[in-house]
């Protein structure tokens, strides 16, 4: 099959292309990109030599961009967004028109030009701040953010378009991703524990810490755009929670293992009165039906993210902003 992947040079995209490229399965996978946040550097895993392998420079925003990618491609992979959840309060219509319109765009293209499947990256950040534990995929989402409102208004333009048009659709409700990929981003809690850790800087928490997130390294979030695209069989529903059940953290949890996996003493300075963003603790049941089981666990995430830091891997942009949690991809 022929695949294409929009923000193919973001985070989890750096650690998907070479993935498809490996995959018997798939004989061309085009990568779209507008490398406004990604690079063409991130692609340093994927064998970028290959005939198999297209690149296209273009915003999902555009129509016309879309529609020329999606020509002559099987199966979408729709990364493509304005990440960071919290940084979208203030760009609520740009994360719309990205997020949601870019994902439009994907269906309408999609649909003129036959394509079996589009896999879409959501978020579980869509479960906003949720009292209860266990939240399967039957919860109804409370976004409390732009970030969230556009993925959910997404999902519902996926289902949609399975209803009226008969095109195959399944959106992804990632975990927070975390770990190491040629394009990893220092915005994600983990990612911004191990980079303070390493650099001997403390760390600033809004809130107490007691808010949880479910965790999934970026190498098995891949894996599972892989699958869903590829044997779509396994992933029949419209809609999955992608994580692991033992992988529900609460904030203060993950700096503790931060500290007891690095033998460092983690500064933490935790701001109560602050907001500290959604809090969710999620079911992934549903996720289990496909076979699906992630790889990683935090403990070996965050040894493995530390020693490829400290071997002169990549640093951040600029200072760290105080921690919420973010969780999207």
């Amino acid at each position: 099959m022929r695949v294409l992947v929009t923000g193919g040079c973001g985070y989890i995209g750096s650690a998907l292309v070479p993935r498809l490229q490996d995959d018997d399965a798939v004989s061309r996978v085009t990568v779209l990109d507008n490398l406004s946040t990604g690079s063409p550097a991130n692609l340093t895993g994927a064998d970028v030599g290959r005939d198999d392998l297209a690149f296209r420079e273009g915003d999902v925003r555009e129509y016309g961009a879309i529609e020329a990618a999606v020509r002559d491609v099987d199966v979408v992979i729709h990364l493509a967004a304005i990440t960071g959840a919290e940084s979208t309060h203030g760009r609520e219509a740009e994360t719309r028109a990205v997020n949601r319109g870019g994902t439009e765009n994907v269906l309408k293209a999609a649909r003129k030009f036959d394509v079996d499947r589009v896999v879409f990256a959501s978020s579980c950040n869509n479960y906003g701040r949720a009292e209860s534990r266990e939240i399967d995929e039957t919860v109804e989402p409370d976004p409390i953010n732009p970030y969230a409102r556009a993925k959910h208004e997404s999902e519902r333009l996926l289902a949609d378009y399975a209803d009226d048009y008969g095109l195959e659709t399944t959106a992804l409700r990632m975990s927070t991703n975390y770990g190491y990929a040629p394009g990893v981003r220092f915005n994600l809690v983990v990612n911004t524990f191990v980079f303070r850790a390493l650099t001997d800087r403390p760390l600033t928490v809004y809130g107490d810490g007691s808010n949880w997130r479910p965790f999934i390294h970026v190498e098995d979030a891949a894996r599972s755009f892989r699958t869903a695209a590829t044997d779509p069989d396994r992933w029949p529903r419209q809609v999955y929670n992608v994580g692991a059940d033992a992988a529900n953290y609460r904030i203060a949890t993950v700096a503790d293992v931060v500290d007891v996996e690095l033998d460092c003493e983690l500064d933490v300075n935790y701001l109560r009165e602050k907001q500290p963003g959604p809090s969710y603790h999620v079911d992934f049941g549903r996720l289990e039906e496909t076979g699906f089981e992630p790889e990683w666990t935090l403990p070996t995430g965050i040894r493995d993210l530390a020693a490829r830091l400290g071997a002169d891997g990549p640093t951040p942009d600029g200072p760290a902003s105080p921690a919420r949690g973010e969780s999207d991809v």
